[in-house]
């Protein structure tokens, strides 16, 4: 076999298996030239190839790592982002910023007392995507009283709170230099905001602001031609 397919291949095998985890460290080119007896562009290649189809990411003067694979979420449903990442074998986590009582939304379409609730959602302990939520509290009052440090308020709308209806914003962003450093990129990085906002029988119950780092969320959308 090839060199360079053979440690692609046995690479790939490990990274599927679950042997190599989500960003666990690959060795170095040096090491693994050394594992295989064969010469650094030829693990150079390999280890491209792996960088190319998604399973390495590769860091400048880092080194190289398994890469986080991208959740994929439809783009006709609300998602519950716990799920999405569990069902990717990753360990979910929400960490709460903060969590006030206003009046003001802005320029939100809802009006009246709401929670404004923000916080940052974590896959295997690194940032997914930041969420910045108001809730209707006048049509939900119960979310008075969640604990929304346990729990993210996304899934617990969607435990609690049927929604009749929902409209989708989708954009590519430039994040400020505050939501870069919460979601541990660099300045440029490609970011994917989700602007959402959920009714029930024609009343806002909650309008969320999510922003996904751009390598790791899909929205995909299934459909069939029409006759």
């Amino acid at each position: 076999m090839n060199p360079a397919r053979r440690i692609r291949d046995e690479i790939a095998a490990a990274i599927r298996s679950g042997e190599w985890r989500p960003g666990d460290r690959v060795p170095t080119e040096q090491e693994l030239a050394a594992r295989y007896v064969c010469a650094r562009a030829t693990v150079s290649k390999a280890l491209g190839e792996l960088a190319a189809s998604g399973l390495v990411e590769r860091r400048r003067k880092a080194g190289t790592f398994v890469a986080h694979p991208p959740v994929h979420s439809a783009v006709m449903t609300v998602p519950d982002l716990a799920e999405l990442i569990a069902a990717r074998g990753e360990t979910y986590r929400w960490d709460l910023i903060s969590i006030i009582d206003t009046d003001d939304t802005g320029e939100e379409p809802l009006a009246g007392p709401a929670l404004r609730i923000e916080g940052v959602h974590r896959a295997a302990g690194e940032p997914f995507a930041l969420e910045r939520r108001f809730i209707a509290l006048g049509e939900v009052p119960a979310a008075a009283d969640a604990d929304f440090a346990k729990e993210a308020p996304g899934t617990w709308l969607l435990g609690h709170i049927p929604w009749t209806q929902a409209r989708h914003v989708i954009r590519a962003v430039n994040p400020v230099r505050k939501e870069t450093s919460l979601l541990g990129i660099g300045p440029g990085a490609a970011c994917l905001e989700l602007d959402r906002t959920t009714w029930r029988a024609g009343r806002v119950v909650t309008h969320v602001r999510q922003l996904f780092r751009g390598d790791r969320f899909d929205l995909v959308a299934e459909f069939n031609a029409g006759p």
